[in-house]
């Protein structure tokens, strides 16, 4: 049983890198994006691809981090140069993202069985799960202060003010377009990193992992605004700290729905529920 909840606590870090990309894109600049699905993937077929080549693992985490940034800035270019509403950009991206995984991989589904993955390149414990836990840790340590440190710049704050009044940031001679381009562009590298995170957990990439996977983040951006607001924290740094607690803790809730005896065949439906129940709750409290 206690593995069940340290393995949630695993995937809930490795999904954080997700959640941060959710909250850059819906909670910084109000964007639908669905590329995600497609970003989570391409990060998951890129990896698998570049670590069964013998590509070193550290190495192939910024590349990933390109990609993913590159398929993101094609969204924000449709959108704003285009002129394409921003959830039909996001749909039309993530579904070429799926011809352009499966040309990646070359077929479904690759396995990394005894391939060298980032969390056995250096040897820190014996034990694999808490070796794991203590890398993907200090991964996702390092993203928290570099994306707080990033949005307290003169250039987040940009980002931010495009998200919070796009036509008073553009009298001040800001490019609103350029903004949000490059905000998608940094939300879907973080989405692509939890991809390349998640497939060397779980040990394969497949075309199908980023189906749905943008509820997972909304779930998690979620959890941490309604402790947030139980709070009145309104810190950038406490948030994205929020964030990624909130994706642990959606984690555990689902490690704790299977340790009841629900059907993992129903474990979507219990997702969609949850997240639903999450996002209508604050929408309740302010009718009464």
């Amino acid at each position: 049983m206690a593995d069940l909840y340290l393995s949630a606590v695993l995937l809930g870090l490795g999904f954080a890198s997700l959640s941060i990309g959710i909250f850059i894109s819906m909670r910084i600049f109000n964007i639908p994006d669905i590329t995600t699905d497609g970003s989570f993937t391409l990060g998951g077929a890129v990896t698998a691809v570049m670590l069964s080549n013998g590509y070193n693992a550290w190495l192939s985490l910024p590349i990933v981090f390109l990609i993913g940034a590159c398929a993101g800035s094609l969204t924000g270019l449709i959108h704003t140069r285009l002129k394409v509403n921003a959830l039909l950009s996001g749909i039309l991206v993530m579904t070429a993202l799926y011809s352009v995984n499966l040309a990646i991989m070359g077929r479904s589904n690759i396995p990394l069985v005894n391939i060298p993955s980032i969390y056995n390149s250096i040897q820190l414990v014996s034990d694999n799960l808490i070796q794991e836990l203590i890398i993907l840790s200090f991964i996702v340590l390092i993203l928290w202060i570099k994306i707080s440190w990033l949005l307290k710049t003169d250039f987040g704050l940009a980002m931010r003010a495009t998200g919070n009044n796009e036509v008073m940031i553009r009298a001040l001679g800001v490019n609103t377009k350029n903004m949000k381009t490059i905000g998608l562009a940094l939300a879907n590298g973080f989405t692509a990193l939890s991809g390349y995170l998640i497939t060397q957990i779980q040990g394969y990439a497949d075309i199908n992992m980023g189906i749905g996977i943008v509820i997972l983040g909304l779930g998690s951006v979620m959890i941490g605004e309604i402790v947030l607001k139980l709070f009145h924290i309104h810190s950038i740094p406490i948030h994205l700290l929020a964030v990624i607690g909130g994706s642990i803790l959606f984690r555990i809730i689902l490690a704790f729905a299977l340790s009841i005896g629900i059907d993992a065949l129903y474990l979507k439906l219990v997702v969609s529920v949850f997240v639903l129940l999450i996002v209508s709750i604050p929408n309740l409290k302010r009718t009464e």
